[in-house]
């Protein structure tokens, strides 16, 4: 097969796997089902149209998988209107990022046993429910019970399954067709459960909800002189350290050692990966609340985005001069990968953050009307 093709294949799954997630916040089940089956058949794909070695690939597809992840609890920020819901999906991302990032660092497969993936299969059942209903539907008792059983019955089989057995189902099926009745069964149990935590909700309204609402509130509405918000209360301006910046620290930091892990080439240390992150969110943080101040709005989160990225990057390609005059060096290609999703993880939460803020103000003060 003609080396080009194989390449242009290669290509075709990388990008497929960097846009797709895009798609997550506007589309959730669809795009979150898709980059499943992306994630699932990528390395199948290669195998059967190039001849290329996946030794390097297999780095990439970890970050890939990250990458995917937090692209999809950004877009809890912006869609979720339960908010208990949102608040234990926080929890279950979480707890699962920093899981992964104590098995980058110290390769101890347990830990993938011990934090698992719970996050992915509770953002899908929620979803799923939103098809047909309103997900405020969903009580506290029943979000926790659904978490609970993914946790136990789903994921912890699986995170057994592939990370400490690392049994290959096809070939487990293949060595023994028989155990394809063992996994149509435990297929059934799972999907008699599923209807089991759905039996009591209300009837299903017509239709199919796909898409996600989003609003985007006025800042000079009356809503806005009740929020606080980094970018629309003068008070809040004030307060250098808030919980948006750290969240913003601890989400992009743990995710940018989690990236220096598994991609080659990275010569800086944890520590000093964590640091140079913070710093750059620190100033992208004030520099759009200071943009703010002065009555600059973003048209769009592409203008945000693009306008971040050129300062970023300059800030990267300043230092990597004034560093090679010291000779010293940096990795500019894998910098500049770092930067890239850096500033798209920033500029996603800062304007979904905002959404989730507002949507927490409104359902408080409907409360309190009530």
């Amino acid at each position: 097969m003609p080396d080009t093709l194989a390449m242009l294949v290669s290509w075709a799954v990388v990008i497929l796997r960097f846009v797709i997630p895009l798609f997550i916040p506007r589309y959730p089940l669809p795009a979150v089902i898709a980059s499943m089956i992306l994630d699932t058949v990528d390395q199948t794909i290669f195998q059967q149209f190039t001849s290329l070695p996946l030794e390097g690939y297999q780095e990439y597809d970890k970050a890939l998988d990250i990458y995917y992840l937090a692209i999809t609890y950004l877009s809890t920020l912006r869609n979720w209107s339960n908010l208990f819901a949102f608040k234990l999906s926080r929890f279950l991302f979480y707890y699962r990022l920093i899981g992964v990032t104590l098995f980058e660092i110290t390769q101890l497969r347990e830990l993938l046993l011990i934090f698992p993936n719970t996050f992915e299969y509770f953002f899908i059942f929620y979803e799923f429910v939103r098809l047909k209903w309103d997900p405020k539907v969903l009580t506290k008792d029943k979000l926790i019970t659904t978490a609970a059983f993914i946790w136990i019955f789903v994921k912890l089989p699986q995170e057994y399954w592939i990370h400490i057995a690392r049994i290959d189902t096809t070939d487990w099926i293949k060595d023994n067709p028989l155990n394809l009745i063992i996994v149509i069964g435990w297929a059934a149990i799972l999907i008699f459960l599923a209807w089991w935590l759905l039996r009591d909700l209300p009837p299903m309204r017509s239709g199919l909800t796909v898409a996600a609402s989003y609003r985007n509130f006025p800042f000079d509405g009356s809503l806005a002189k009740k929020v606080i918000d980094n970018y629309t209360s003068k008070k809040f301006f004030d307060n250098f350290i808030n919980y948006e910046l750290i969240e913003k620290i601890l989400l992009v930091s743990l995710l940018s050692i989690i990236f220096a892990q598994v991609l080659p080439d990275v010569r800086a240390s944890n520590f000093q990966v964590a640091i140079g992150v913070s710093l750059l969110i620190i100033i992208n943080t004030e520099l759009s609340q200071w943009l703010s101040r002065r009555g600059a709005q973003w048209r769009s989160i592409i203008q945000e985005f693009i306008v971040m990225s050129i300062v970023n990057f300059g800030i990267v390609l300043m230092f990597h001069v004034l560093i090679a005059r010291y000779e010293g060096s940096i990795n500019l290609f894998g910098t500049l990968f770092f930067v890239f999703l850096l500033t798209l993880n920033v500029t996603l939460y800062d304007k979904y953050r905002r959404s989730q803020i507002w949507s927490q103000a409104e359902s408080a003060i409907f409360a309190g009307q009530k």
